[in-house]
């Protein structure tokens, strides 16, 4: 009795050791698996690939077309500083502001470099670098309709019209700051210049340098209401969600330029001088 007891422990040892076994994998082998199902980083696939494609819109004096019909501008600079850095080409790919968020998502491109403020809403769909910039809103106006007025709240009633660019966070501010104005949204920025131009509105609400140079451009039509801005919004590139290794790069690369200088020397060029528009004119 006792024999085949212990003939029978051992075969069941034996069975349970098999199995064991057989669920078992070689380390190695678990590892290779684990790194095959890893996701790709968008940072290797523009590696690969040896371009960076980026999506933007055009923006004075973010981005614009120089008299050769090349695009030139704060914007364009910093991707292609930030290109040159990755050892690879730009390919930039214009897009409508409105659609923007929507084309990165599709893989239209690979990242948006185009004055994009940071916002809780955006960043719902988007991750967000570190900021590299930051832009405040500013408002310019029509000497003939609102001469006179010198806040904001002169402007906040129902008499009032505003000309915003529709997607933007100046349309934000503008309804979140002039409530009781009347807010018309319009597609491109150029035709809310020619709006107020035109006296259609009383201001624009935009991003500076914007406000300020339309102000010196056509002195005898338009003012500065207010001499500083009335927000200040961090300024960041924006990528697909899920990939913190393009992410970490990208942030690293801001605190790099940074440190160096060469973000804040660009920036005082297109914002704070005109020597760029003899580019455009």
């Amino acid at each position: 009795m006792s024999i085949l007891r212990t003939f029978v422990l051992a075969t069941l040892f034996l069975l349970a050791a098999a199995a064991l076994g057989c669920s078992q994998q070689p380390a190695s082998q678990t590892a290779a698996k684990s790194a095959a199902s890893a996701p790709v980083s968008q940072l290797d696939t523009i590696l690969q690939r040896g371009v960076i494609k980026v999506g933007f819109d055009t923006f004075k004096p973010w981005a614009m077309k120089d008299k050769k019909g090349d695009y030139v501008g704060f914007e364009i600079e910093v991707a292609r500083k930030l290109a040159e850095d990755m050892g690879v080409k730009v390919e930039f790919v214009p897009t409508k502001w409105s659609g923007i968020i929507p084309a990165l998502l599709t893989g239209k491109f690979d990242i948006i470099i185009g004055g994009m403020s940071i916002t809780p809403q955006r960043n719902l769909k988007v991750n967000f670098s570190l900021p590299y910039e930051y832009s405040g809103m500013s408002l310019v106006a029509s000497r003939e309709l609102a001469d006179g007025r010198s806040s904001i709240n002169d402007f906040n009633n129902p008499a009032t019209s505003i000309a915003v660019r529709l997607g933007t966070t100046a349309a934000e501010a503008a309804k979140n700051f002039l409530p009781k104005a009347k807010i018309l949204f319009f597609d491109e920025e150029s035709q809310t210049i020619q709006e107020l131009l035109n006296q259609r509105v009383h201001a624009v609400v935009a991003s500076n340098p914007l406000p300020m140079n339309l102000s010196k451009e056509y002195a005898e039509q338009l003012y500065l209401p207010m001499k500083d801005d009335f927000t200040r919004e961090p300024i960041a590139f924006a990528v697909r969600k899920g990939d913190p290794d393009f992410l970490n790069w990208l942030n690293n690369w801001v605190r790099v330029t940074m440190s160096k200088g060469w973000l804040q020397n660009r920036y005082e060029y297109w914002f704070y001088t005109n020597d760029w528009e003899s580019l455009i004119m």
